[in-house]
């Protein structure tokens, strides 16, 4: 059975009712279906901040946005409050039964003797972030720290980001680091910074079962006939995409 045949059989938790609904409505357009890991991942944070910046080049495109990840209503309620994702257009699946279903990397999944799943998962992911099972990682963590010239400004000069445990820090403070137009050195960090300080200051609702930590996710487009035009299948951590410079380029060629 193909992508779009699971997916279009596919029914989950809808966030904004409670509802259990097909996936995949019947959309006109192309339809962009993500499957993320666990609604507490940072890629999946960073995702949906890059949907919301590209959202005019979606809506241009007629492309409708579906994703599920891993979680419950809560986590989705959540998720979607802080990153403005619509809730109608996410559902849940509490043990990533999908994702395994469409053959979706699972990580590293070494069973640690004497320690439960949940506890074997937290180990597993400290491994993956040191790029053990997840290769370019480590690199990927360090252009978010040096900047990125082939990536676009990411912070605007006016905005002051808050809510994380350095202080205040206005856009215009990059400009120091390297200039304008391009990711600044330290300016993808510290949205990440932000978004970690998000997440573990909610962790519980987040990640109401850690089991699944180490799960990835993939990227699937689709004409309004069901015709697979793309997809991306995570191999690591801050891998949610082949092009992480500019993640939904891929659109382009559509």
């Amino acid at each position: 059975m193909d992508v779009y045949s699971i997916l279009s059989q596919t029914q989950r938790e809808c966030v904004a009712d409670g509802e259990v609904k097909p996936i995949i409505g019947n959309n006109a357009g192309k339809t962009l279906v993500l499957l993320w890991s666990q609604l507490g991942d940072f890629d999946n944070l960073e995702y949906a901040w890059w949907l919301e910046r590209e959202s005019e080049k979606l809506k241009a495109k007629d492309i409708t946005v579906k994703a599920v990840g891993i979680g419950d209503r809560n986590s989705g309620l959540k998720f979607c409050q802080y990153t403005g994702f619509p809730q109608e257009n996410l559902s849940v699946d509490p043990k990533a039964e999908l994702h395994r279903q469409l053959g979706l990397y699972q990580g590293l999944t070494i069973k640690f003797p004497l320690l439960s799943a949940k506890y074997s998962a937290f180990l597993n992911l400290m491994l993956m972030c040191a790029g053990i099972g997840s290769p370019g990682t480590l690199s990927e963590v360090f252009r978010g720290y040096k900047g990125d010239r082939n990536a676009p400004q990411l912070i605007p000069n006016d905005t002051v980001v808050e809510e994380t445990p350095l202080p205040a820090i206005k856009g215009s403070m990059f400009k120091l680091a390297g200039g304008e137009v391009f990711q600044r050195p330290f300016e993808l960090a510290t949205l990440r910074l932000r978004n970690m300080t998000e997440v573990l200051s909610n962790w519980n609702t987040y990640v109401p079962d850690a089991t699944y930590l180490t799960q990835r996710g993939g990227t699937f487009l689709f004409d309004a006939e069901g015709k697979l035009l793309y997809e991306h299948r995570d191999r690591h951590i801050l891998g949610f995409a082949a092009n992480m410079s500019a993640p939904l380029s891929f659109l382009d060629k559509f």
